[in-house]
């Protein structure tokens, strides 16, 4: 077991480095990022008087989409607050665990990432009677789910920020993939065409609470997203299949959505009140294929990343997510409950 250390969030962040073994660009490793809760304010104000926080045997798993890393303090409150470890983690090639000449983002097969996830869950030390709650952001909530749906006895609940459940143009998926294929194997590396004019990390910028400021590392979250390369492509197409087809995932989950998507091809205030990178729709039917229990929240005035919203809809994205919390977390004591009485 690693050594956790000081992180570049501050106090009440530490991190620890996990070593993954290496690849032909050098020695690879993810970095797990923690916050855990005071223990000299262990309860939510609305758990006060009932003798113990209401998310104490919780522990909550984060991954970041493309481009990103894990920098959201406001997100890490809202779990410790209520009584969670909140453990955040830095993929493979992506944030803290981006090592000198390697290929920001790179992976050929979505499911390498079992390694980066199993190595931060196995960083939290003892988990005896403790639930898992996984919680990913645009393709880190496409990972989380293809990994929920392989590993099903191990998820309590998966919640999802805007998952990047099924590509832009989903109903030339098919007739787009052979082609994509053909282009990573013979040339794995060559960047895909996008155009991306800064206009997402703009509206943040636009809409960002001076006082509660959000520090970001433009080296880790570039203003334009990373090069794009077409093994990386290749891989979440096949992630976009798989869930179109229907995932397994035995555990509830909570989709966040804005209510609607512009898109960014001239700058206008409306990038400050919608989704200008997936289209919300096409996610909100494709999340219906994750499971038997799925709740989609749609969030008017949302930005893709919810919780970088603006104010009055972010506080929405958050009440909504303690509503959607607080009634899985008073189920799922319930059958716990059930489940102990029956054991013989």
């Amino acid at each position: 077991m690693g050594e956790w250390q000081a992180d570049i969030l501050g106090d009440g962040f530490e991190q620890q480095t996990l070593p993954l073994g290496e690849d032909n660009e050098g020695d690879i490793v993810a970095t797990v990022v923690r916050s855990l809760p005071d223990a000299r304010r262990w309860w939510h104000p609305a758990d006060w008087g009932r003798g113990r926080a209401p998310l104490a045997d919780v522990d909550v798993l984060y991954v970041h989409g493309w481009s990103d890393y894990f920098f959201q303090k406001r997100l890490a409150r809202f779990w410790t607050s209520r009584g969670a470890r909140f453990y955040a983690l830095d993929l493979r090639k992506y944030g803290r665990s981006l090592r000198p000449g390697q290929t920001p983002g790179f992976i050929t097969d979505l499911a390498a990432y079992d390694a980066d996830i199993e190595a931060a869950l196995a960083a939290r030390g003892d988990t005896a009677g403790r639930r898992l709650v996984l919680l990913g952001h645009s393709t880190g909530g496409l990972t989380l789910s293809l990994w929920a749906s392989r590993h099903p006895r191990q998820v309590d609940a998966l919640i999802l920020n805007a998952p990047w459940l099924e590509f832009q143009l989903g109903a030339a998926r098919a007739a787009i993939a052979p082609v994509v294929e053909l282009q990573a194997r013979l040339w794995p590396m060559d960047a895909v065409p996008q155009v991306d004019l800064g206009y997402y990390t703009r509206a943040q910028r636009e809409v960002a609470d001076p006082d509660d400021p959000v520090d970001v590392n433009l080296q880790w979250r570039p203003e334009q997203t990373m090069t794009v390369h077409a093994a990386w492509l290749r891989a979440v197409l096949a992630g976009h299949t798989a869930v179109s087809r229907g995932l397994k995932i035995t555990a509830p989950a909570c989709v966040l959505l804005s209510q609607r998507t512009v898109a960014p091809t001239r700058w206008s205030p409306e990038l400050t009140r919608a989704d200008s990178v997936l289209v919300v729709d096409d996610i909100a039917k494709a999340s219906l294929k994750l499971g038997q229990s799925v709740t989609v929240e749609r969030i008017d005035g949302a930005l893709h990343d919810v919780f970088l919203s603006q104010k009055a809809a972010r506080d929405e994205a958050y009440a909504r997510l303690g509503r959607w919390v607080t009634g899985w977390n008073a189920q799922s004591r319930r059958r716990g409950a059930g489940e102990a009485q029956s054991t013989p």
